[in-house]
């Protein structure tokens, strides 16, 4: 059963608790090591050893003093994710059940592409989205994740792929949550990986999802960072929007468009937008042409995504044959489209599935 987060204020020697080494960034890190008197190549072994050799302990990194692994771990401490439950589908798309040590749980999904592996990462335990069609919002969201959290996920994958020396390529963050509803520990996290020190994954594979927080939008698009940043849209219009993600009577198209607006003048990058194909839903040929009209301003491209039927919520996923007629009506409005290839079909492909399974084994 998934254990309620523990209050500091019930427990306030939870707060005494170490700093994880794995939220500090490398630039948190160096001021760290300035405060102790170090020399800043410190933080390059420190970081070498934690994103390179992969140890787990401070005990491992045998190049540093006695005195200088004390002092680490005085001050921090390793927290890797509990594996609960790995599935393994076909087509080599392998979904992760972690547990926290709060006893969370997290699901993390690698997807194998030509391209390289993408490692998709939660960034919420649980989501307060309410999407009508997401099984990741069947449970309220009862905390953000931690930087460290989420560079433990794309952590115990990399240890997974080291024993056939593969390596994770690319990253999305468009797991369980709302990334732009825990910014600062999103933005802290893509630090770390994306440093050369750290794992050294390349900006322009690391994208980022929102369902259209706006004031982040702005946010983010003042940062002029190099990530791709993706939009569920799922809907041409406020009034189909409305009914599938409540976050539109807060943030409406008109808001939401003037945001990407901003964005697009302030980066200069092309963006891209999601839509979830639910039969009888968004999938009509005029749905598809008022999407057009919708996008035509923008520097974007199209993922249609073939939808992974949830029991609770009763849509239904649309046939090739109708996703291709969606498809060639963007494309005769020269939108830029891709549909996007399933994966773990045959496991329980959709996000939170797994991790919802569990919670409710655990409840019998």
């Amino acid at each position: 059963m998934e254990k309620n987060p523990v209050s500091l204020l019930e427990h306030p020697e939870q707060s005494l608790r170490k700093k994880s080494i794995y939220d500090m960034t490398y630039e948190q890190m160096e001021d760290w090591a300035v405060s102790k008197g170090w020399k800043k190549f410190r933080i390059q072994q420190i970081y070498n050893w934690l994103y390179k050799s992969r140890v787990d302990s401070f005990e491992e990194m045998t190049n540093l003093s006695k005195e200088t692994r004390k002092a680490l771990s005085e001050e921090f401490e390793f927290t890797p994710l509990e594996l609960v439950r790995q599935q393994i589908a076909k087509d080599g798309t392998r979904k992760f059940l972690f547990r926290t040590e709060d006893g969370a749980l997290l699901e993390s999904v690698m997807m194998v592409f030509d391209y390289g592996n993408s490692v998709c990462v939660s960034s919420q335990v649980g989501c307060n989205m309410g999407c009508a069609f997401c099984a990741s919002g069947l449970t309220k969201k009862s905390r953000n994740l931690k930087a460290s959290e989420m560079v433990a996920q794309v952590m115990a994958i990399q240890k997974e792929l080291d024993r056939s020396n593969e390596r994770v390529s690319h990253i999305v963050v468009m797991g369980t949550g709302e990334p732009f509803d825990n910014y600062e520990n999103v933005m802290n996290f893509l630090k770390t990986v994306n440093h050369d020190r750290g794992l050294a994954i390349g900006s322009r594979h690391i994208t980022i999802s929102t369902c259209g927080v706006v004031p982040k939008i702005y946010e983010f698009a003042d940062g002029h960072y190099q990530y791709n940043l993706a939009v569920s849209l799922h809907a041409p219009n406020n009034r189909l929007r409305d009914s599938l993600m409540p976050i539109n009577k807060a943030y409406p198209l008109e808001e939401l468009m003037k945001a990407i607006d901003y964005y697009t003048k302030e980066n200069n990058r092309r963006l891209t937008f999601e839509y979830i194909l639910l039969n009888g839903v968004n999938n009509s040929v005029e749905d598809a042409k008022e999407l057009a009209r919708l996008l035509r301003p923008y520097n974007c491209y199209v993922n249609l995504i073939p939808y992974n039927s949830v029991d609770e919520h009763g849509f239904r996923p649309v046939n090739r044959e109708e996703a291709m007629k969606f498809y060639d009506v963007l494309k005769k409005e020269k939108i830029a489209v891709t549909i996007r290839k399933e994966h773990g079909s045959d496991i329980d492909a959709a996000c939170g599935q797994l991790r919802i399974k569990e919670i409710r084994k655990g409840r019998k």
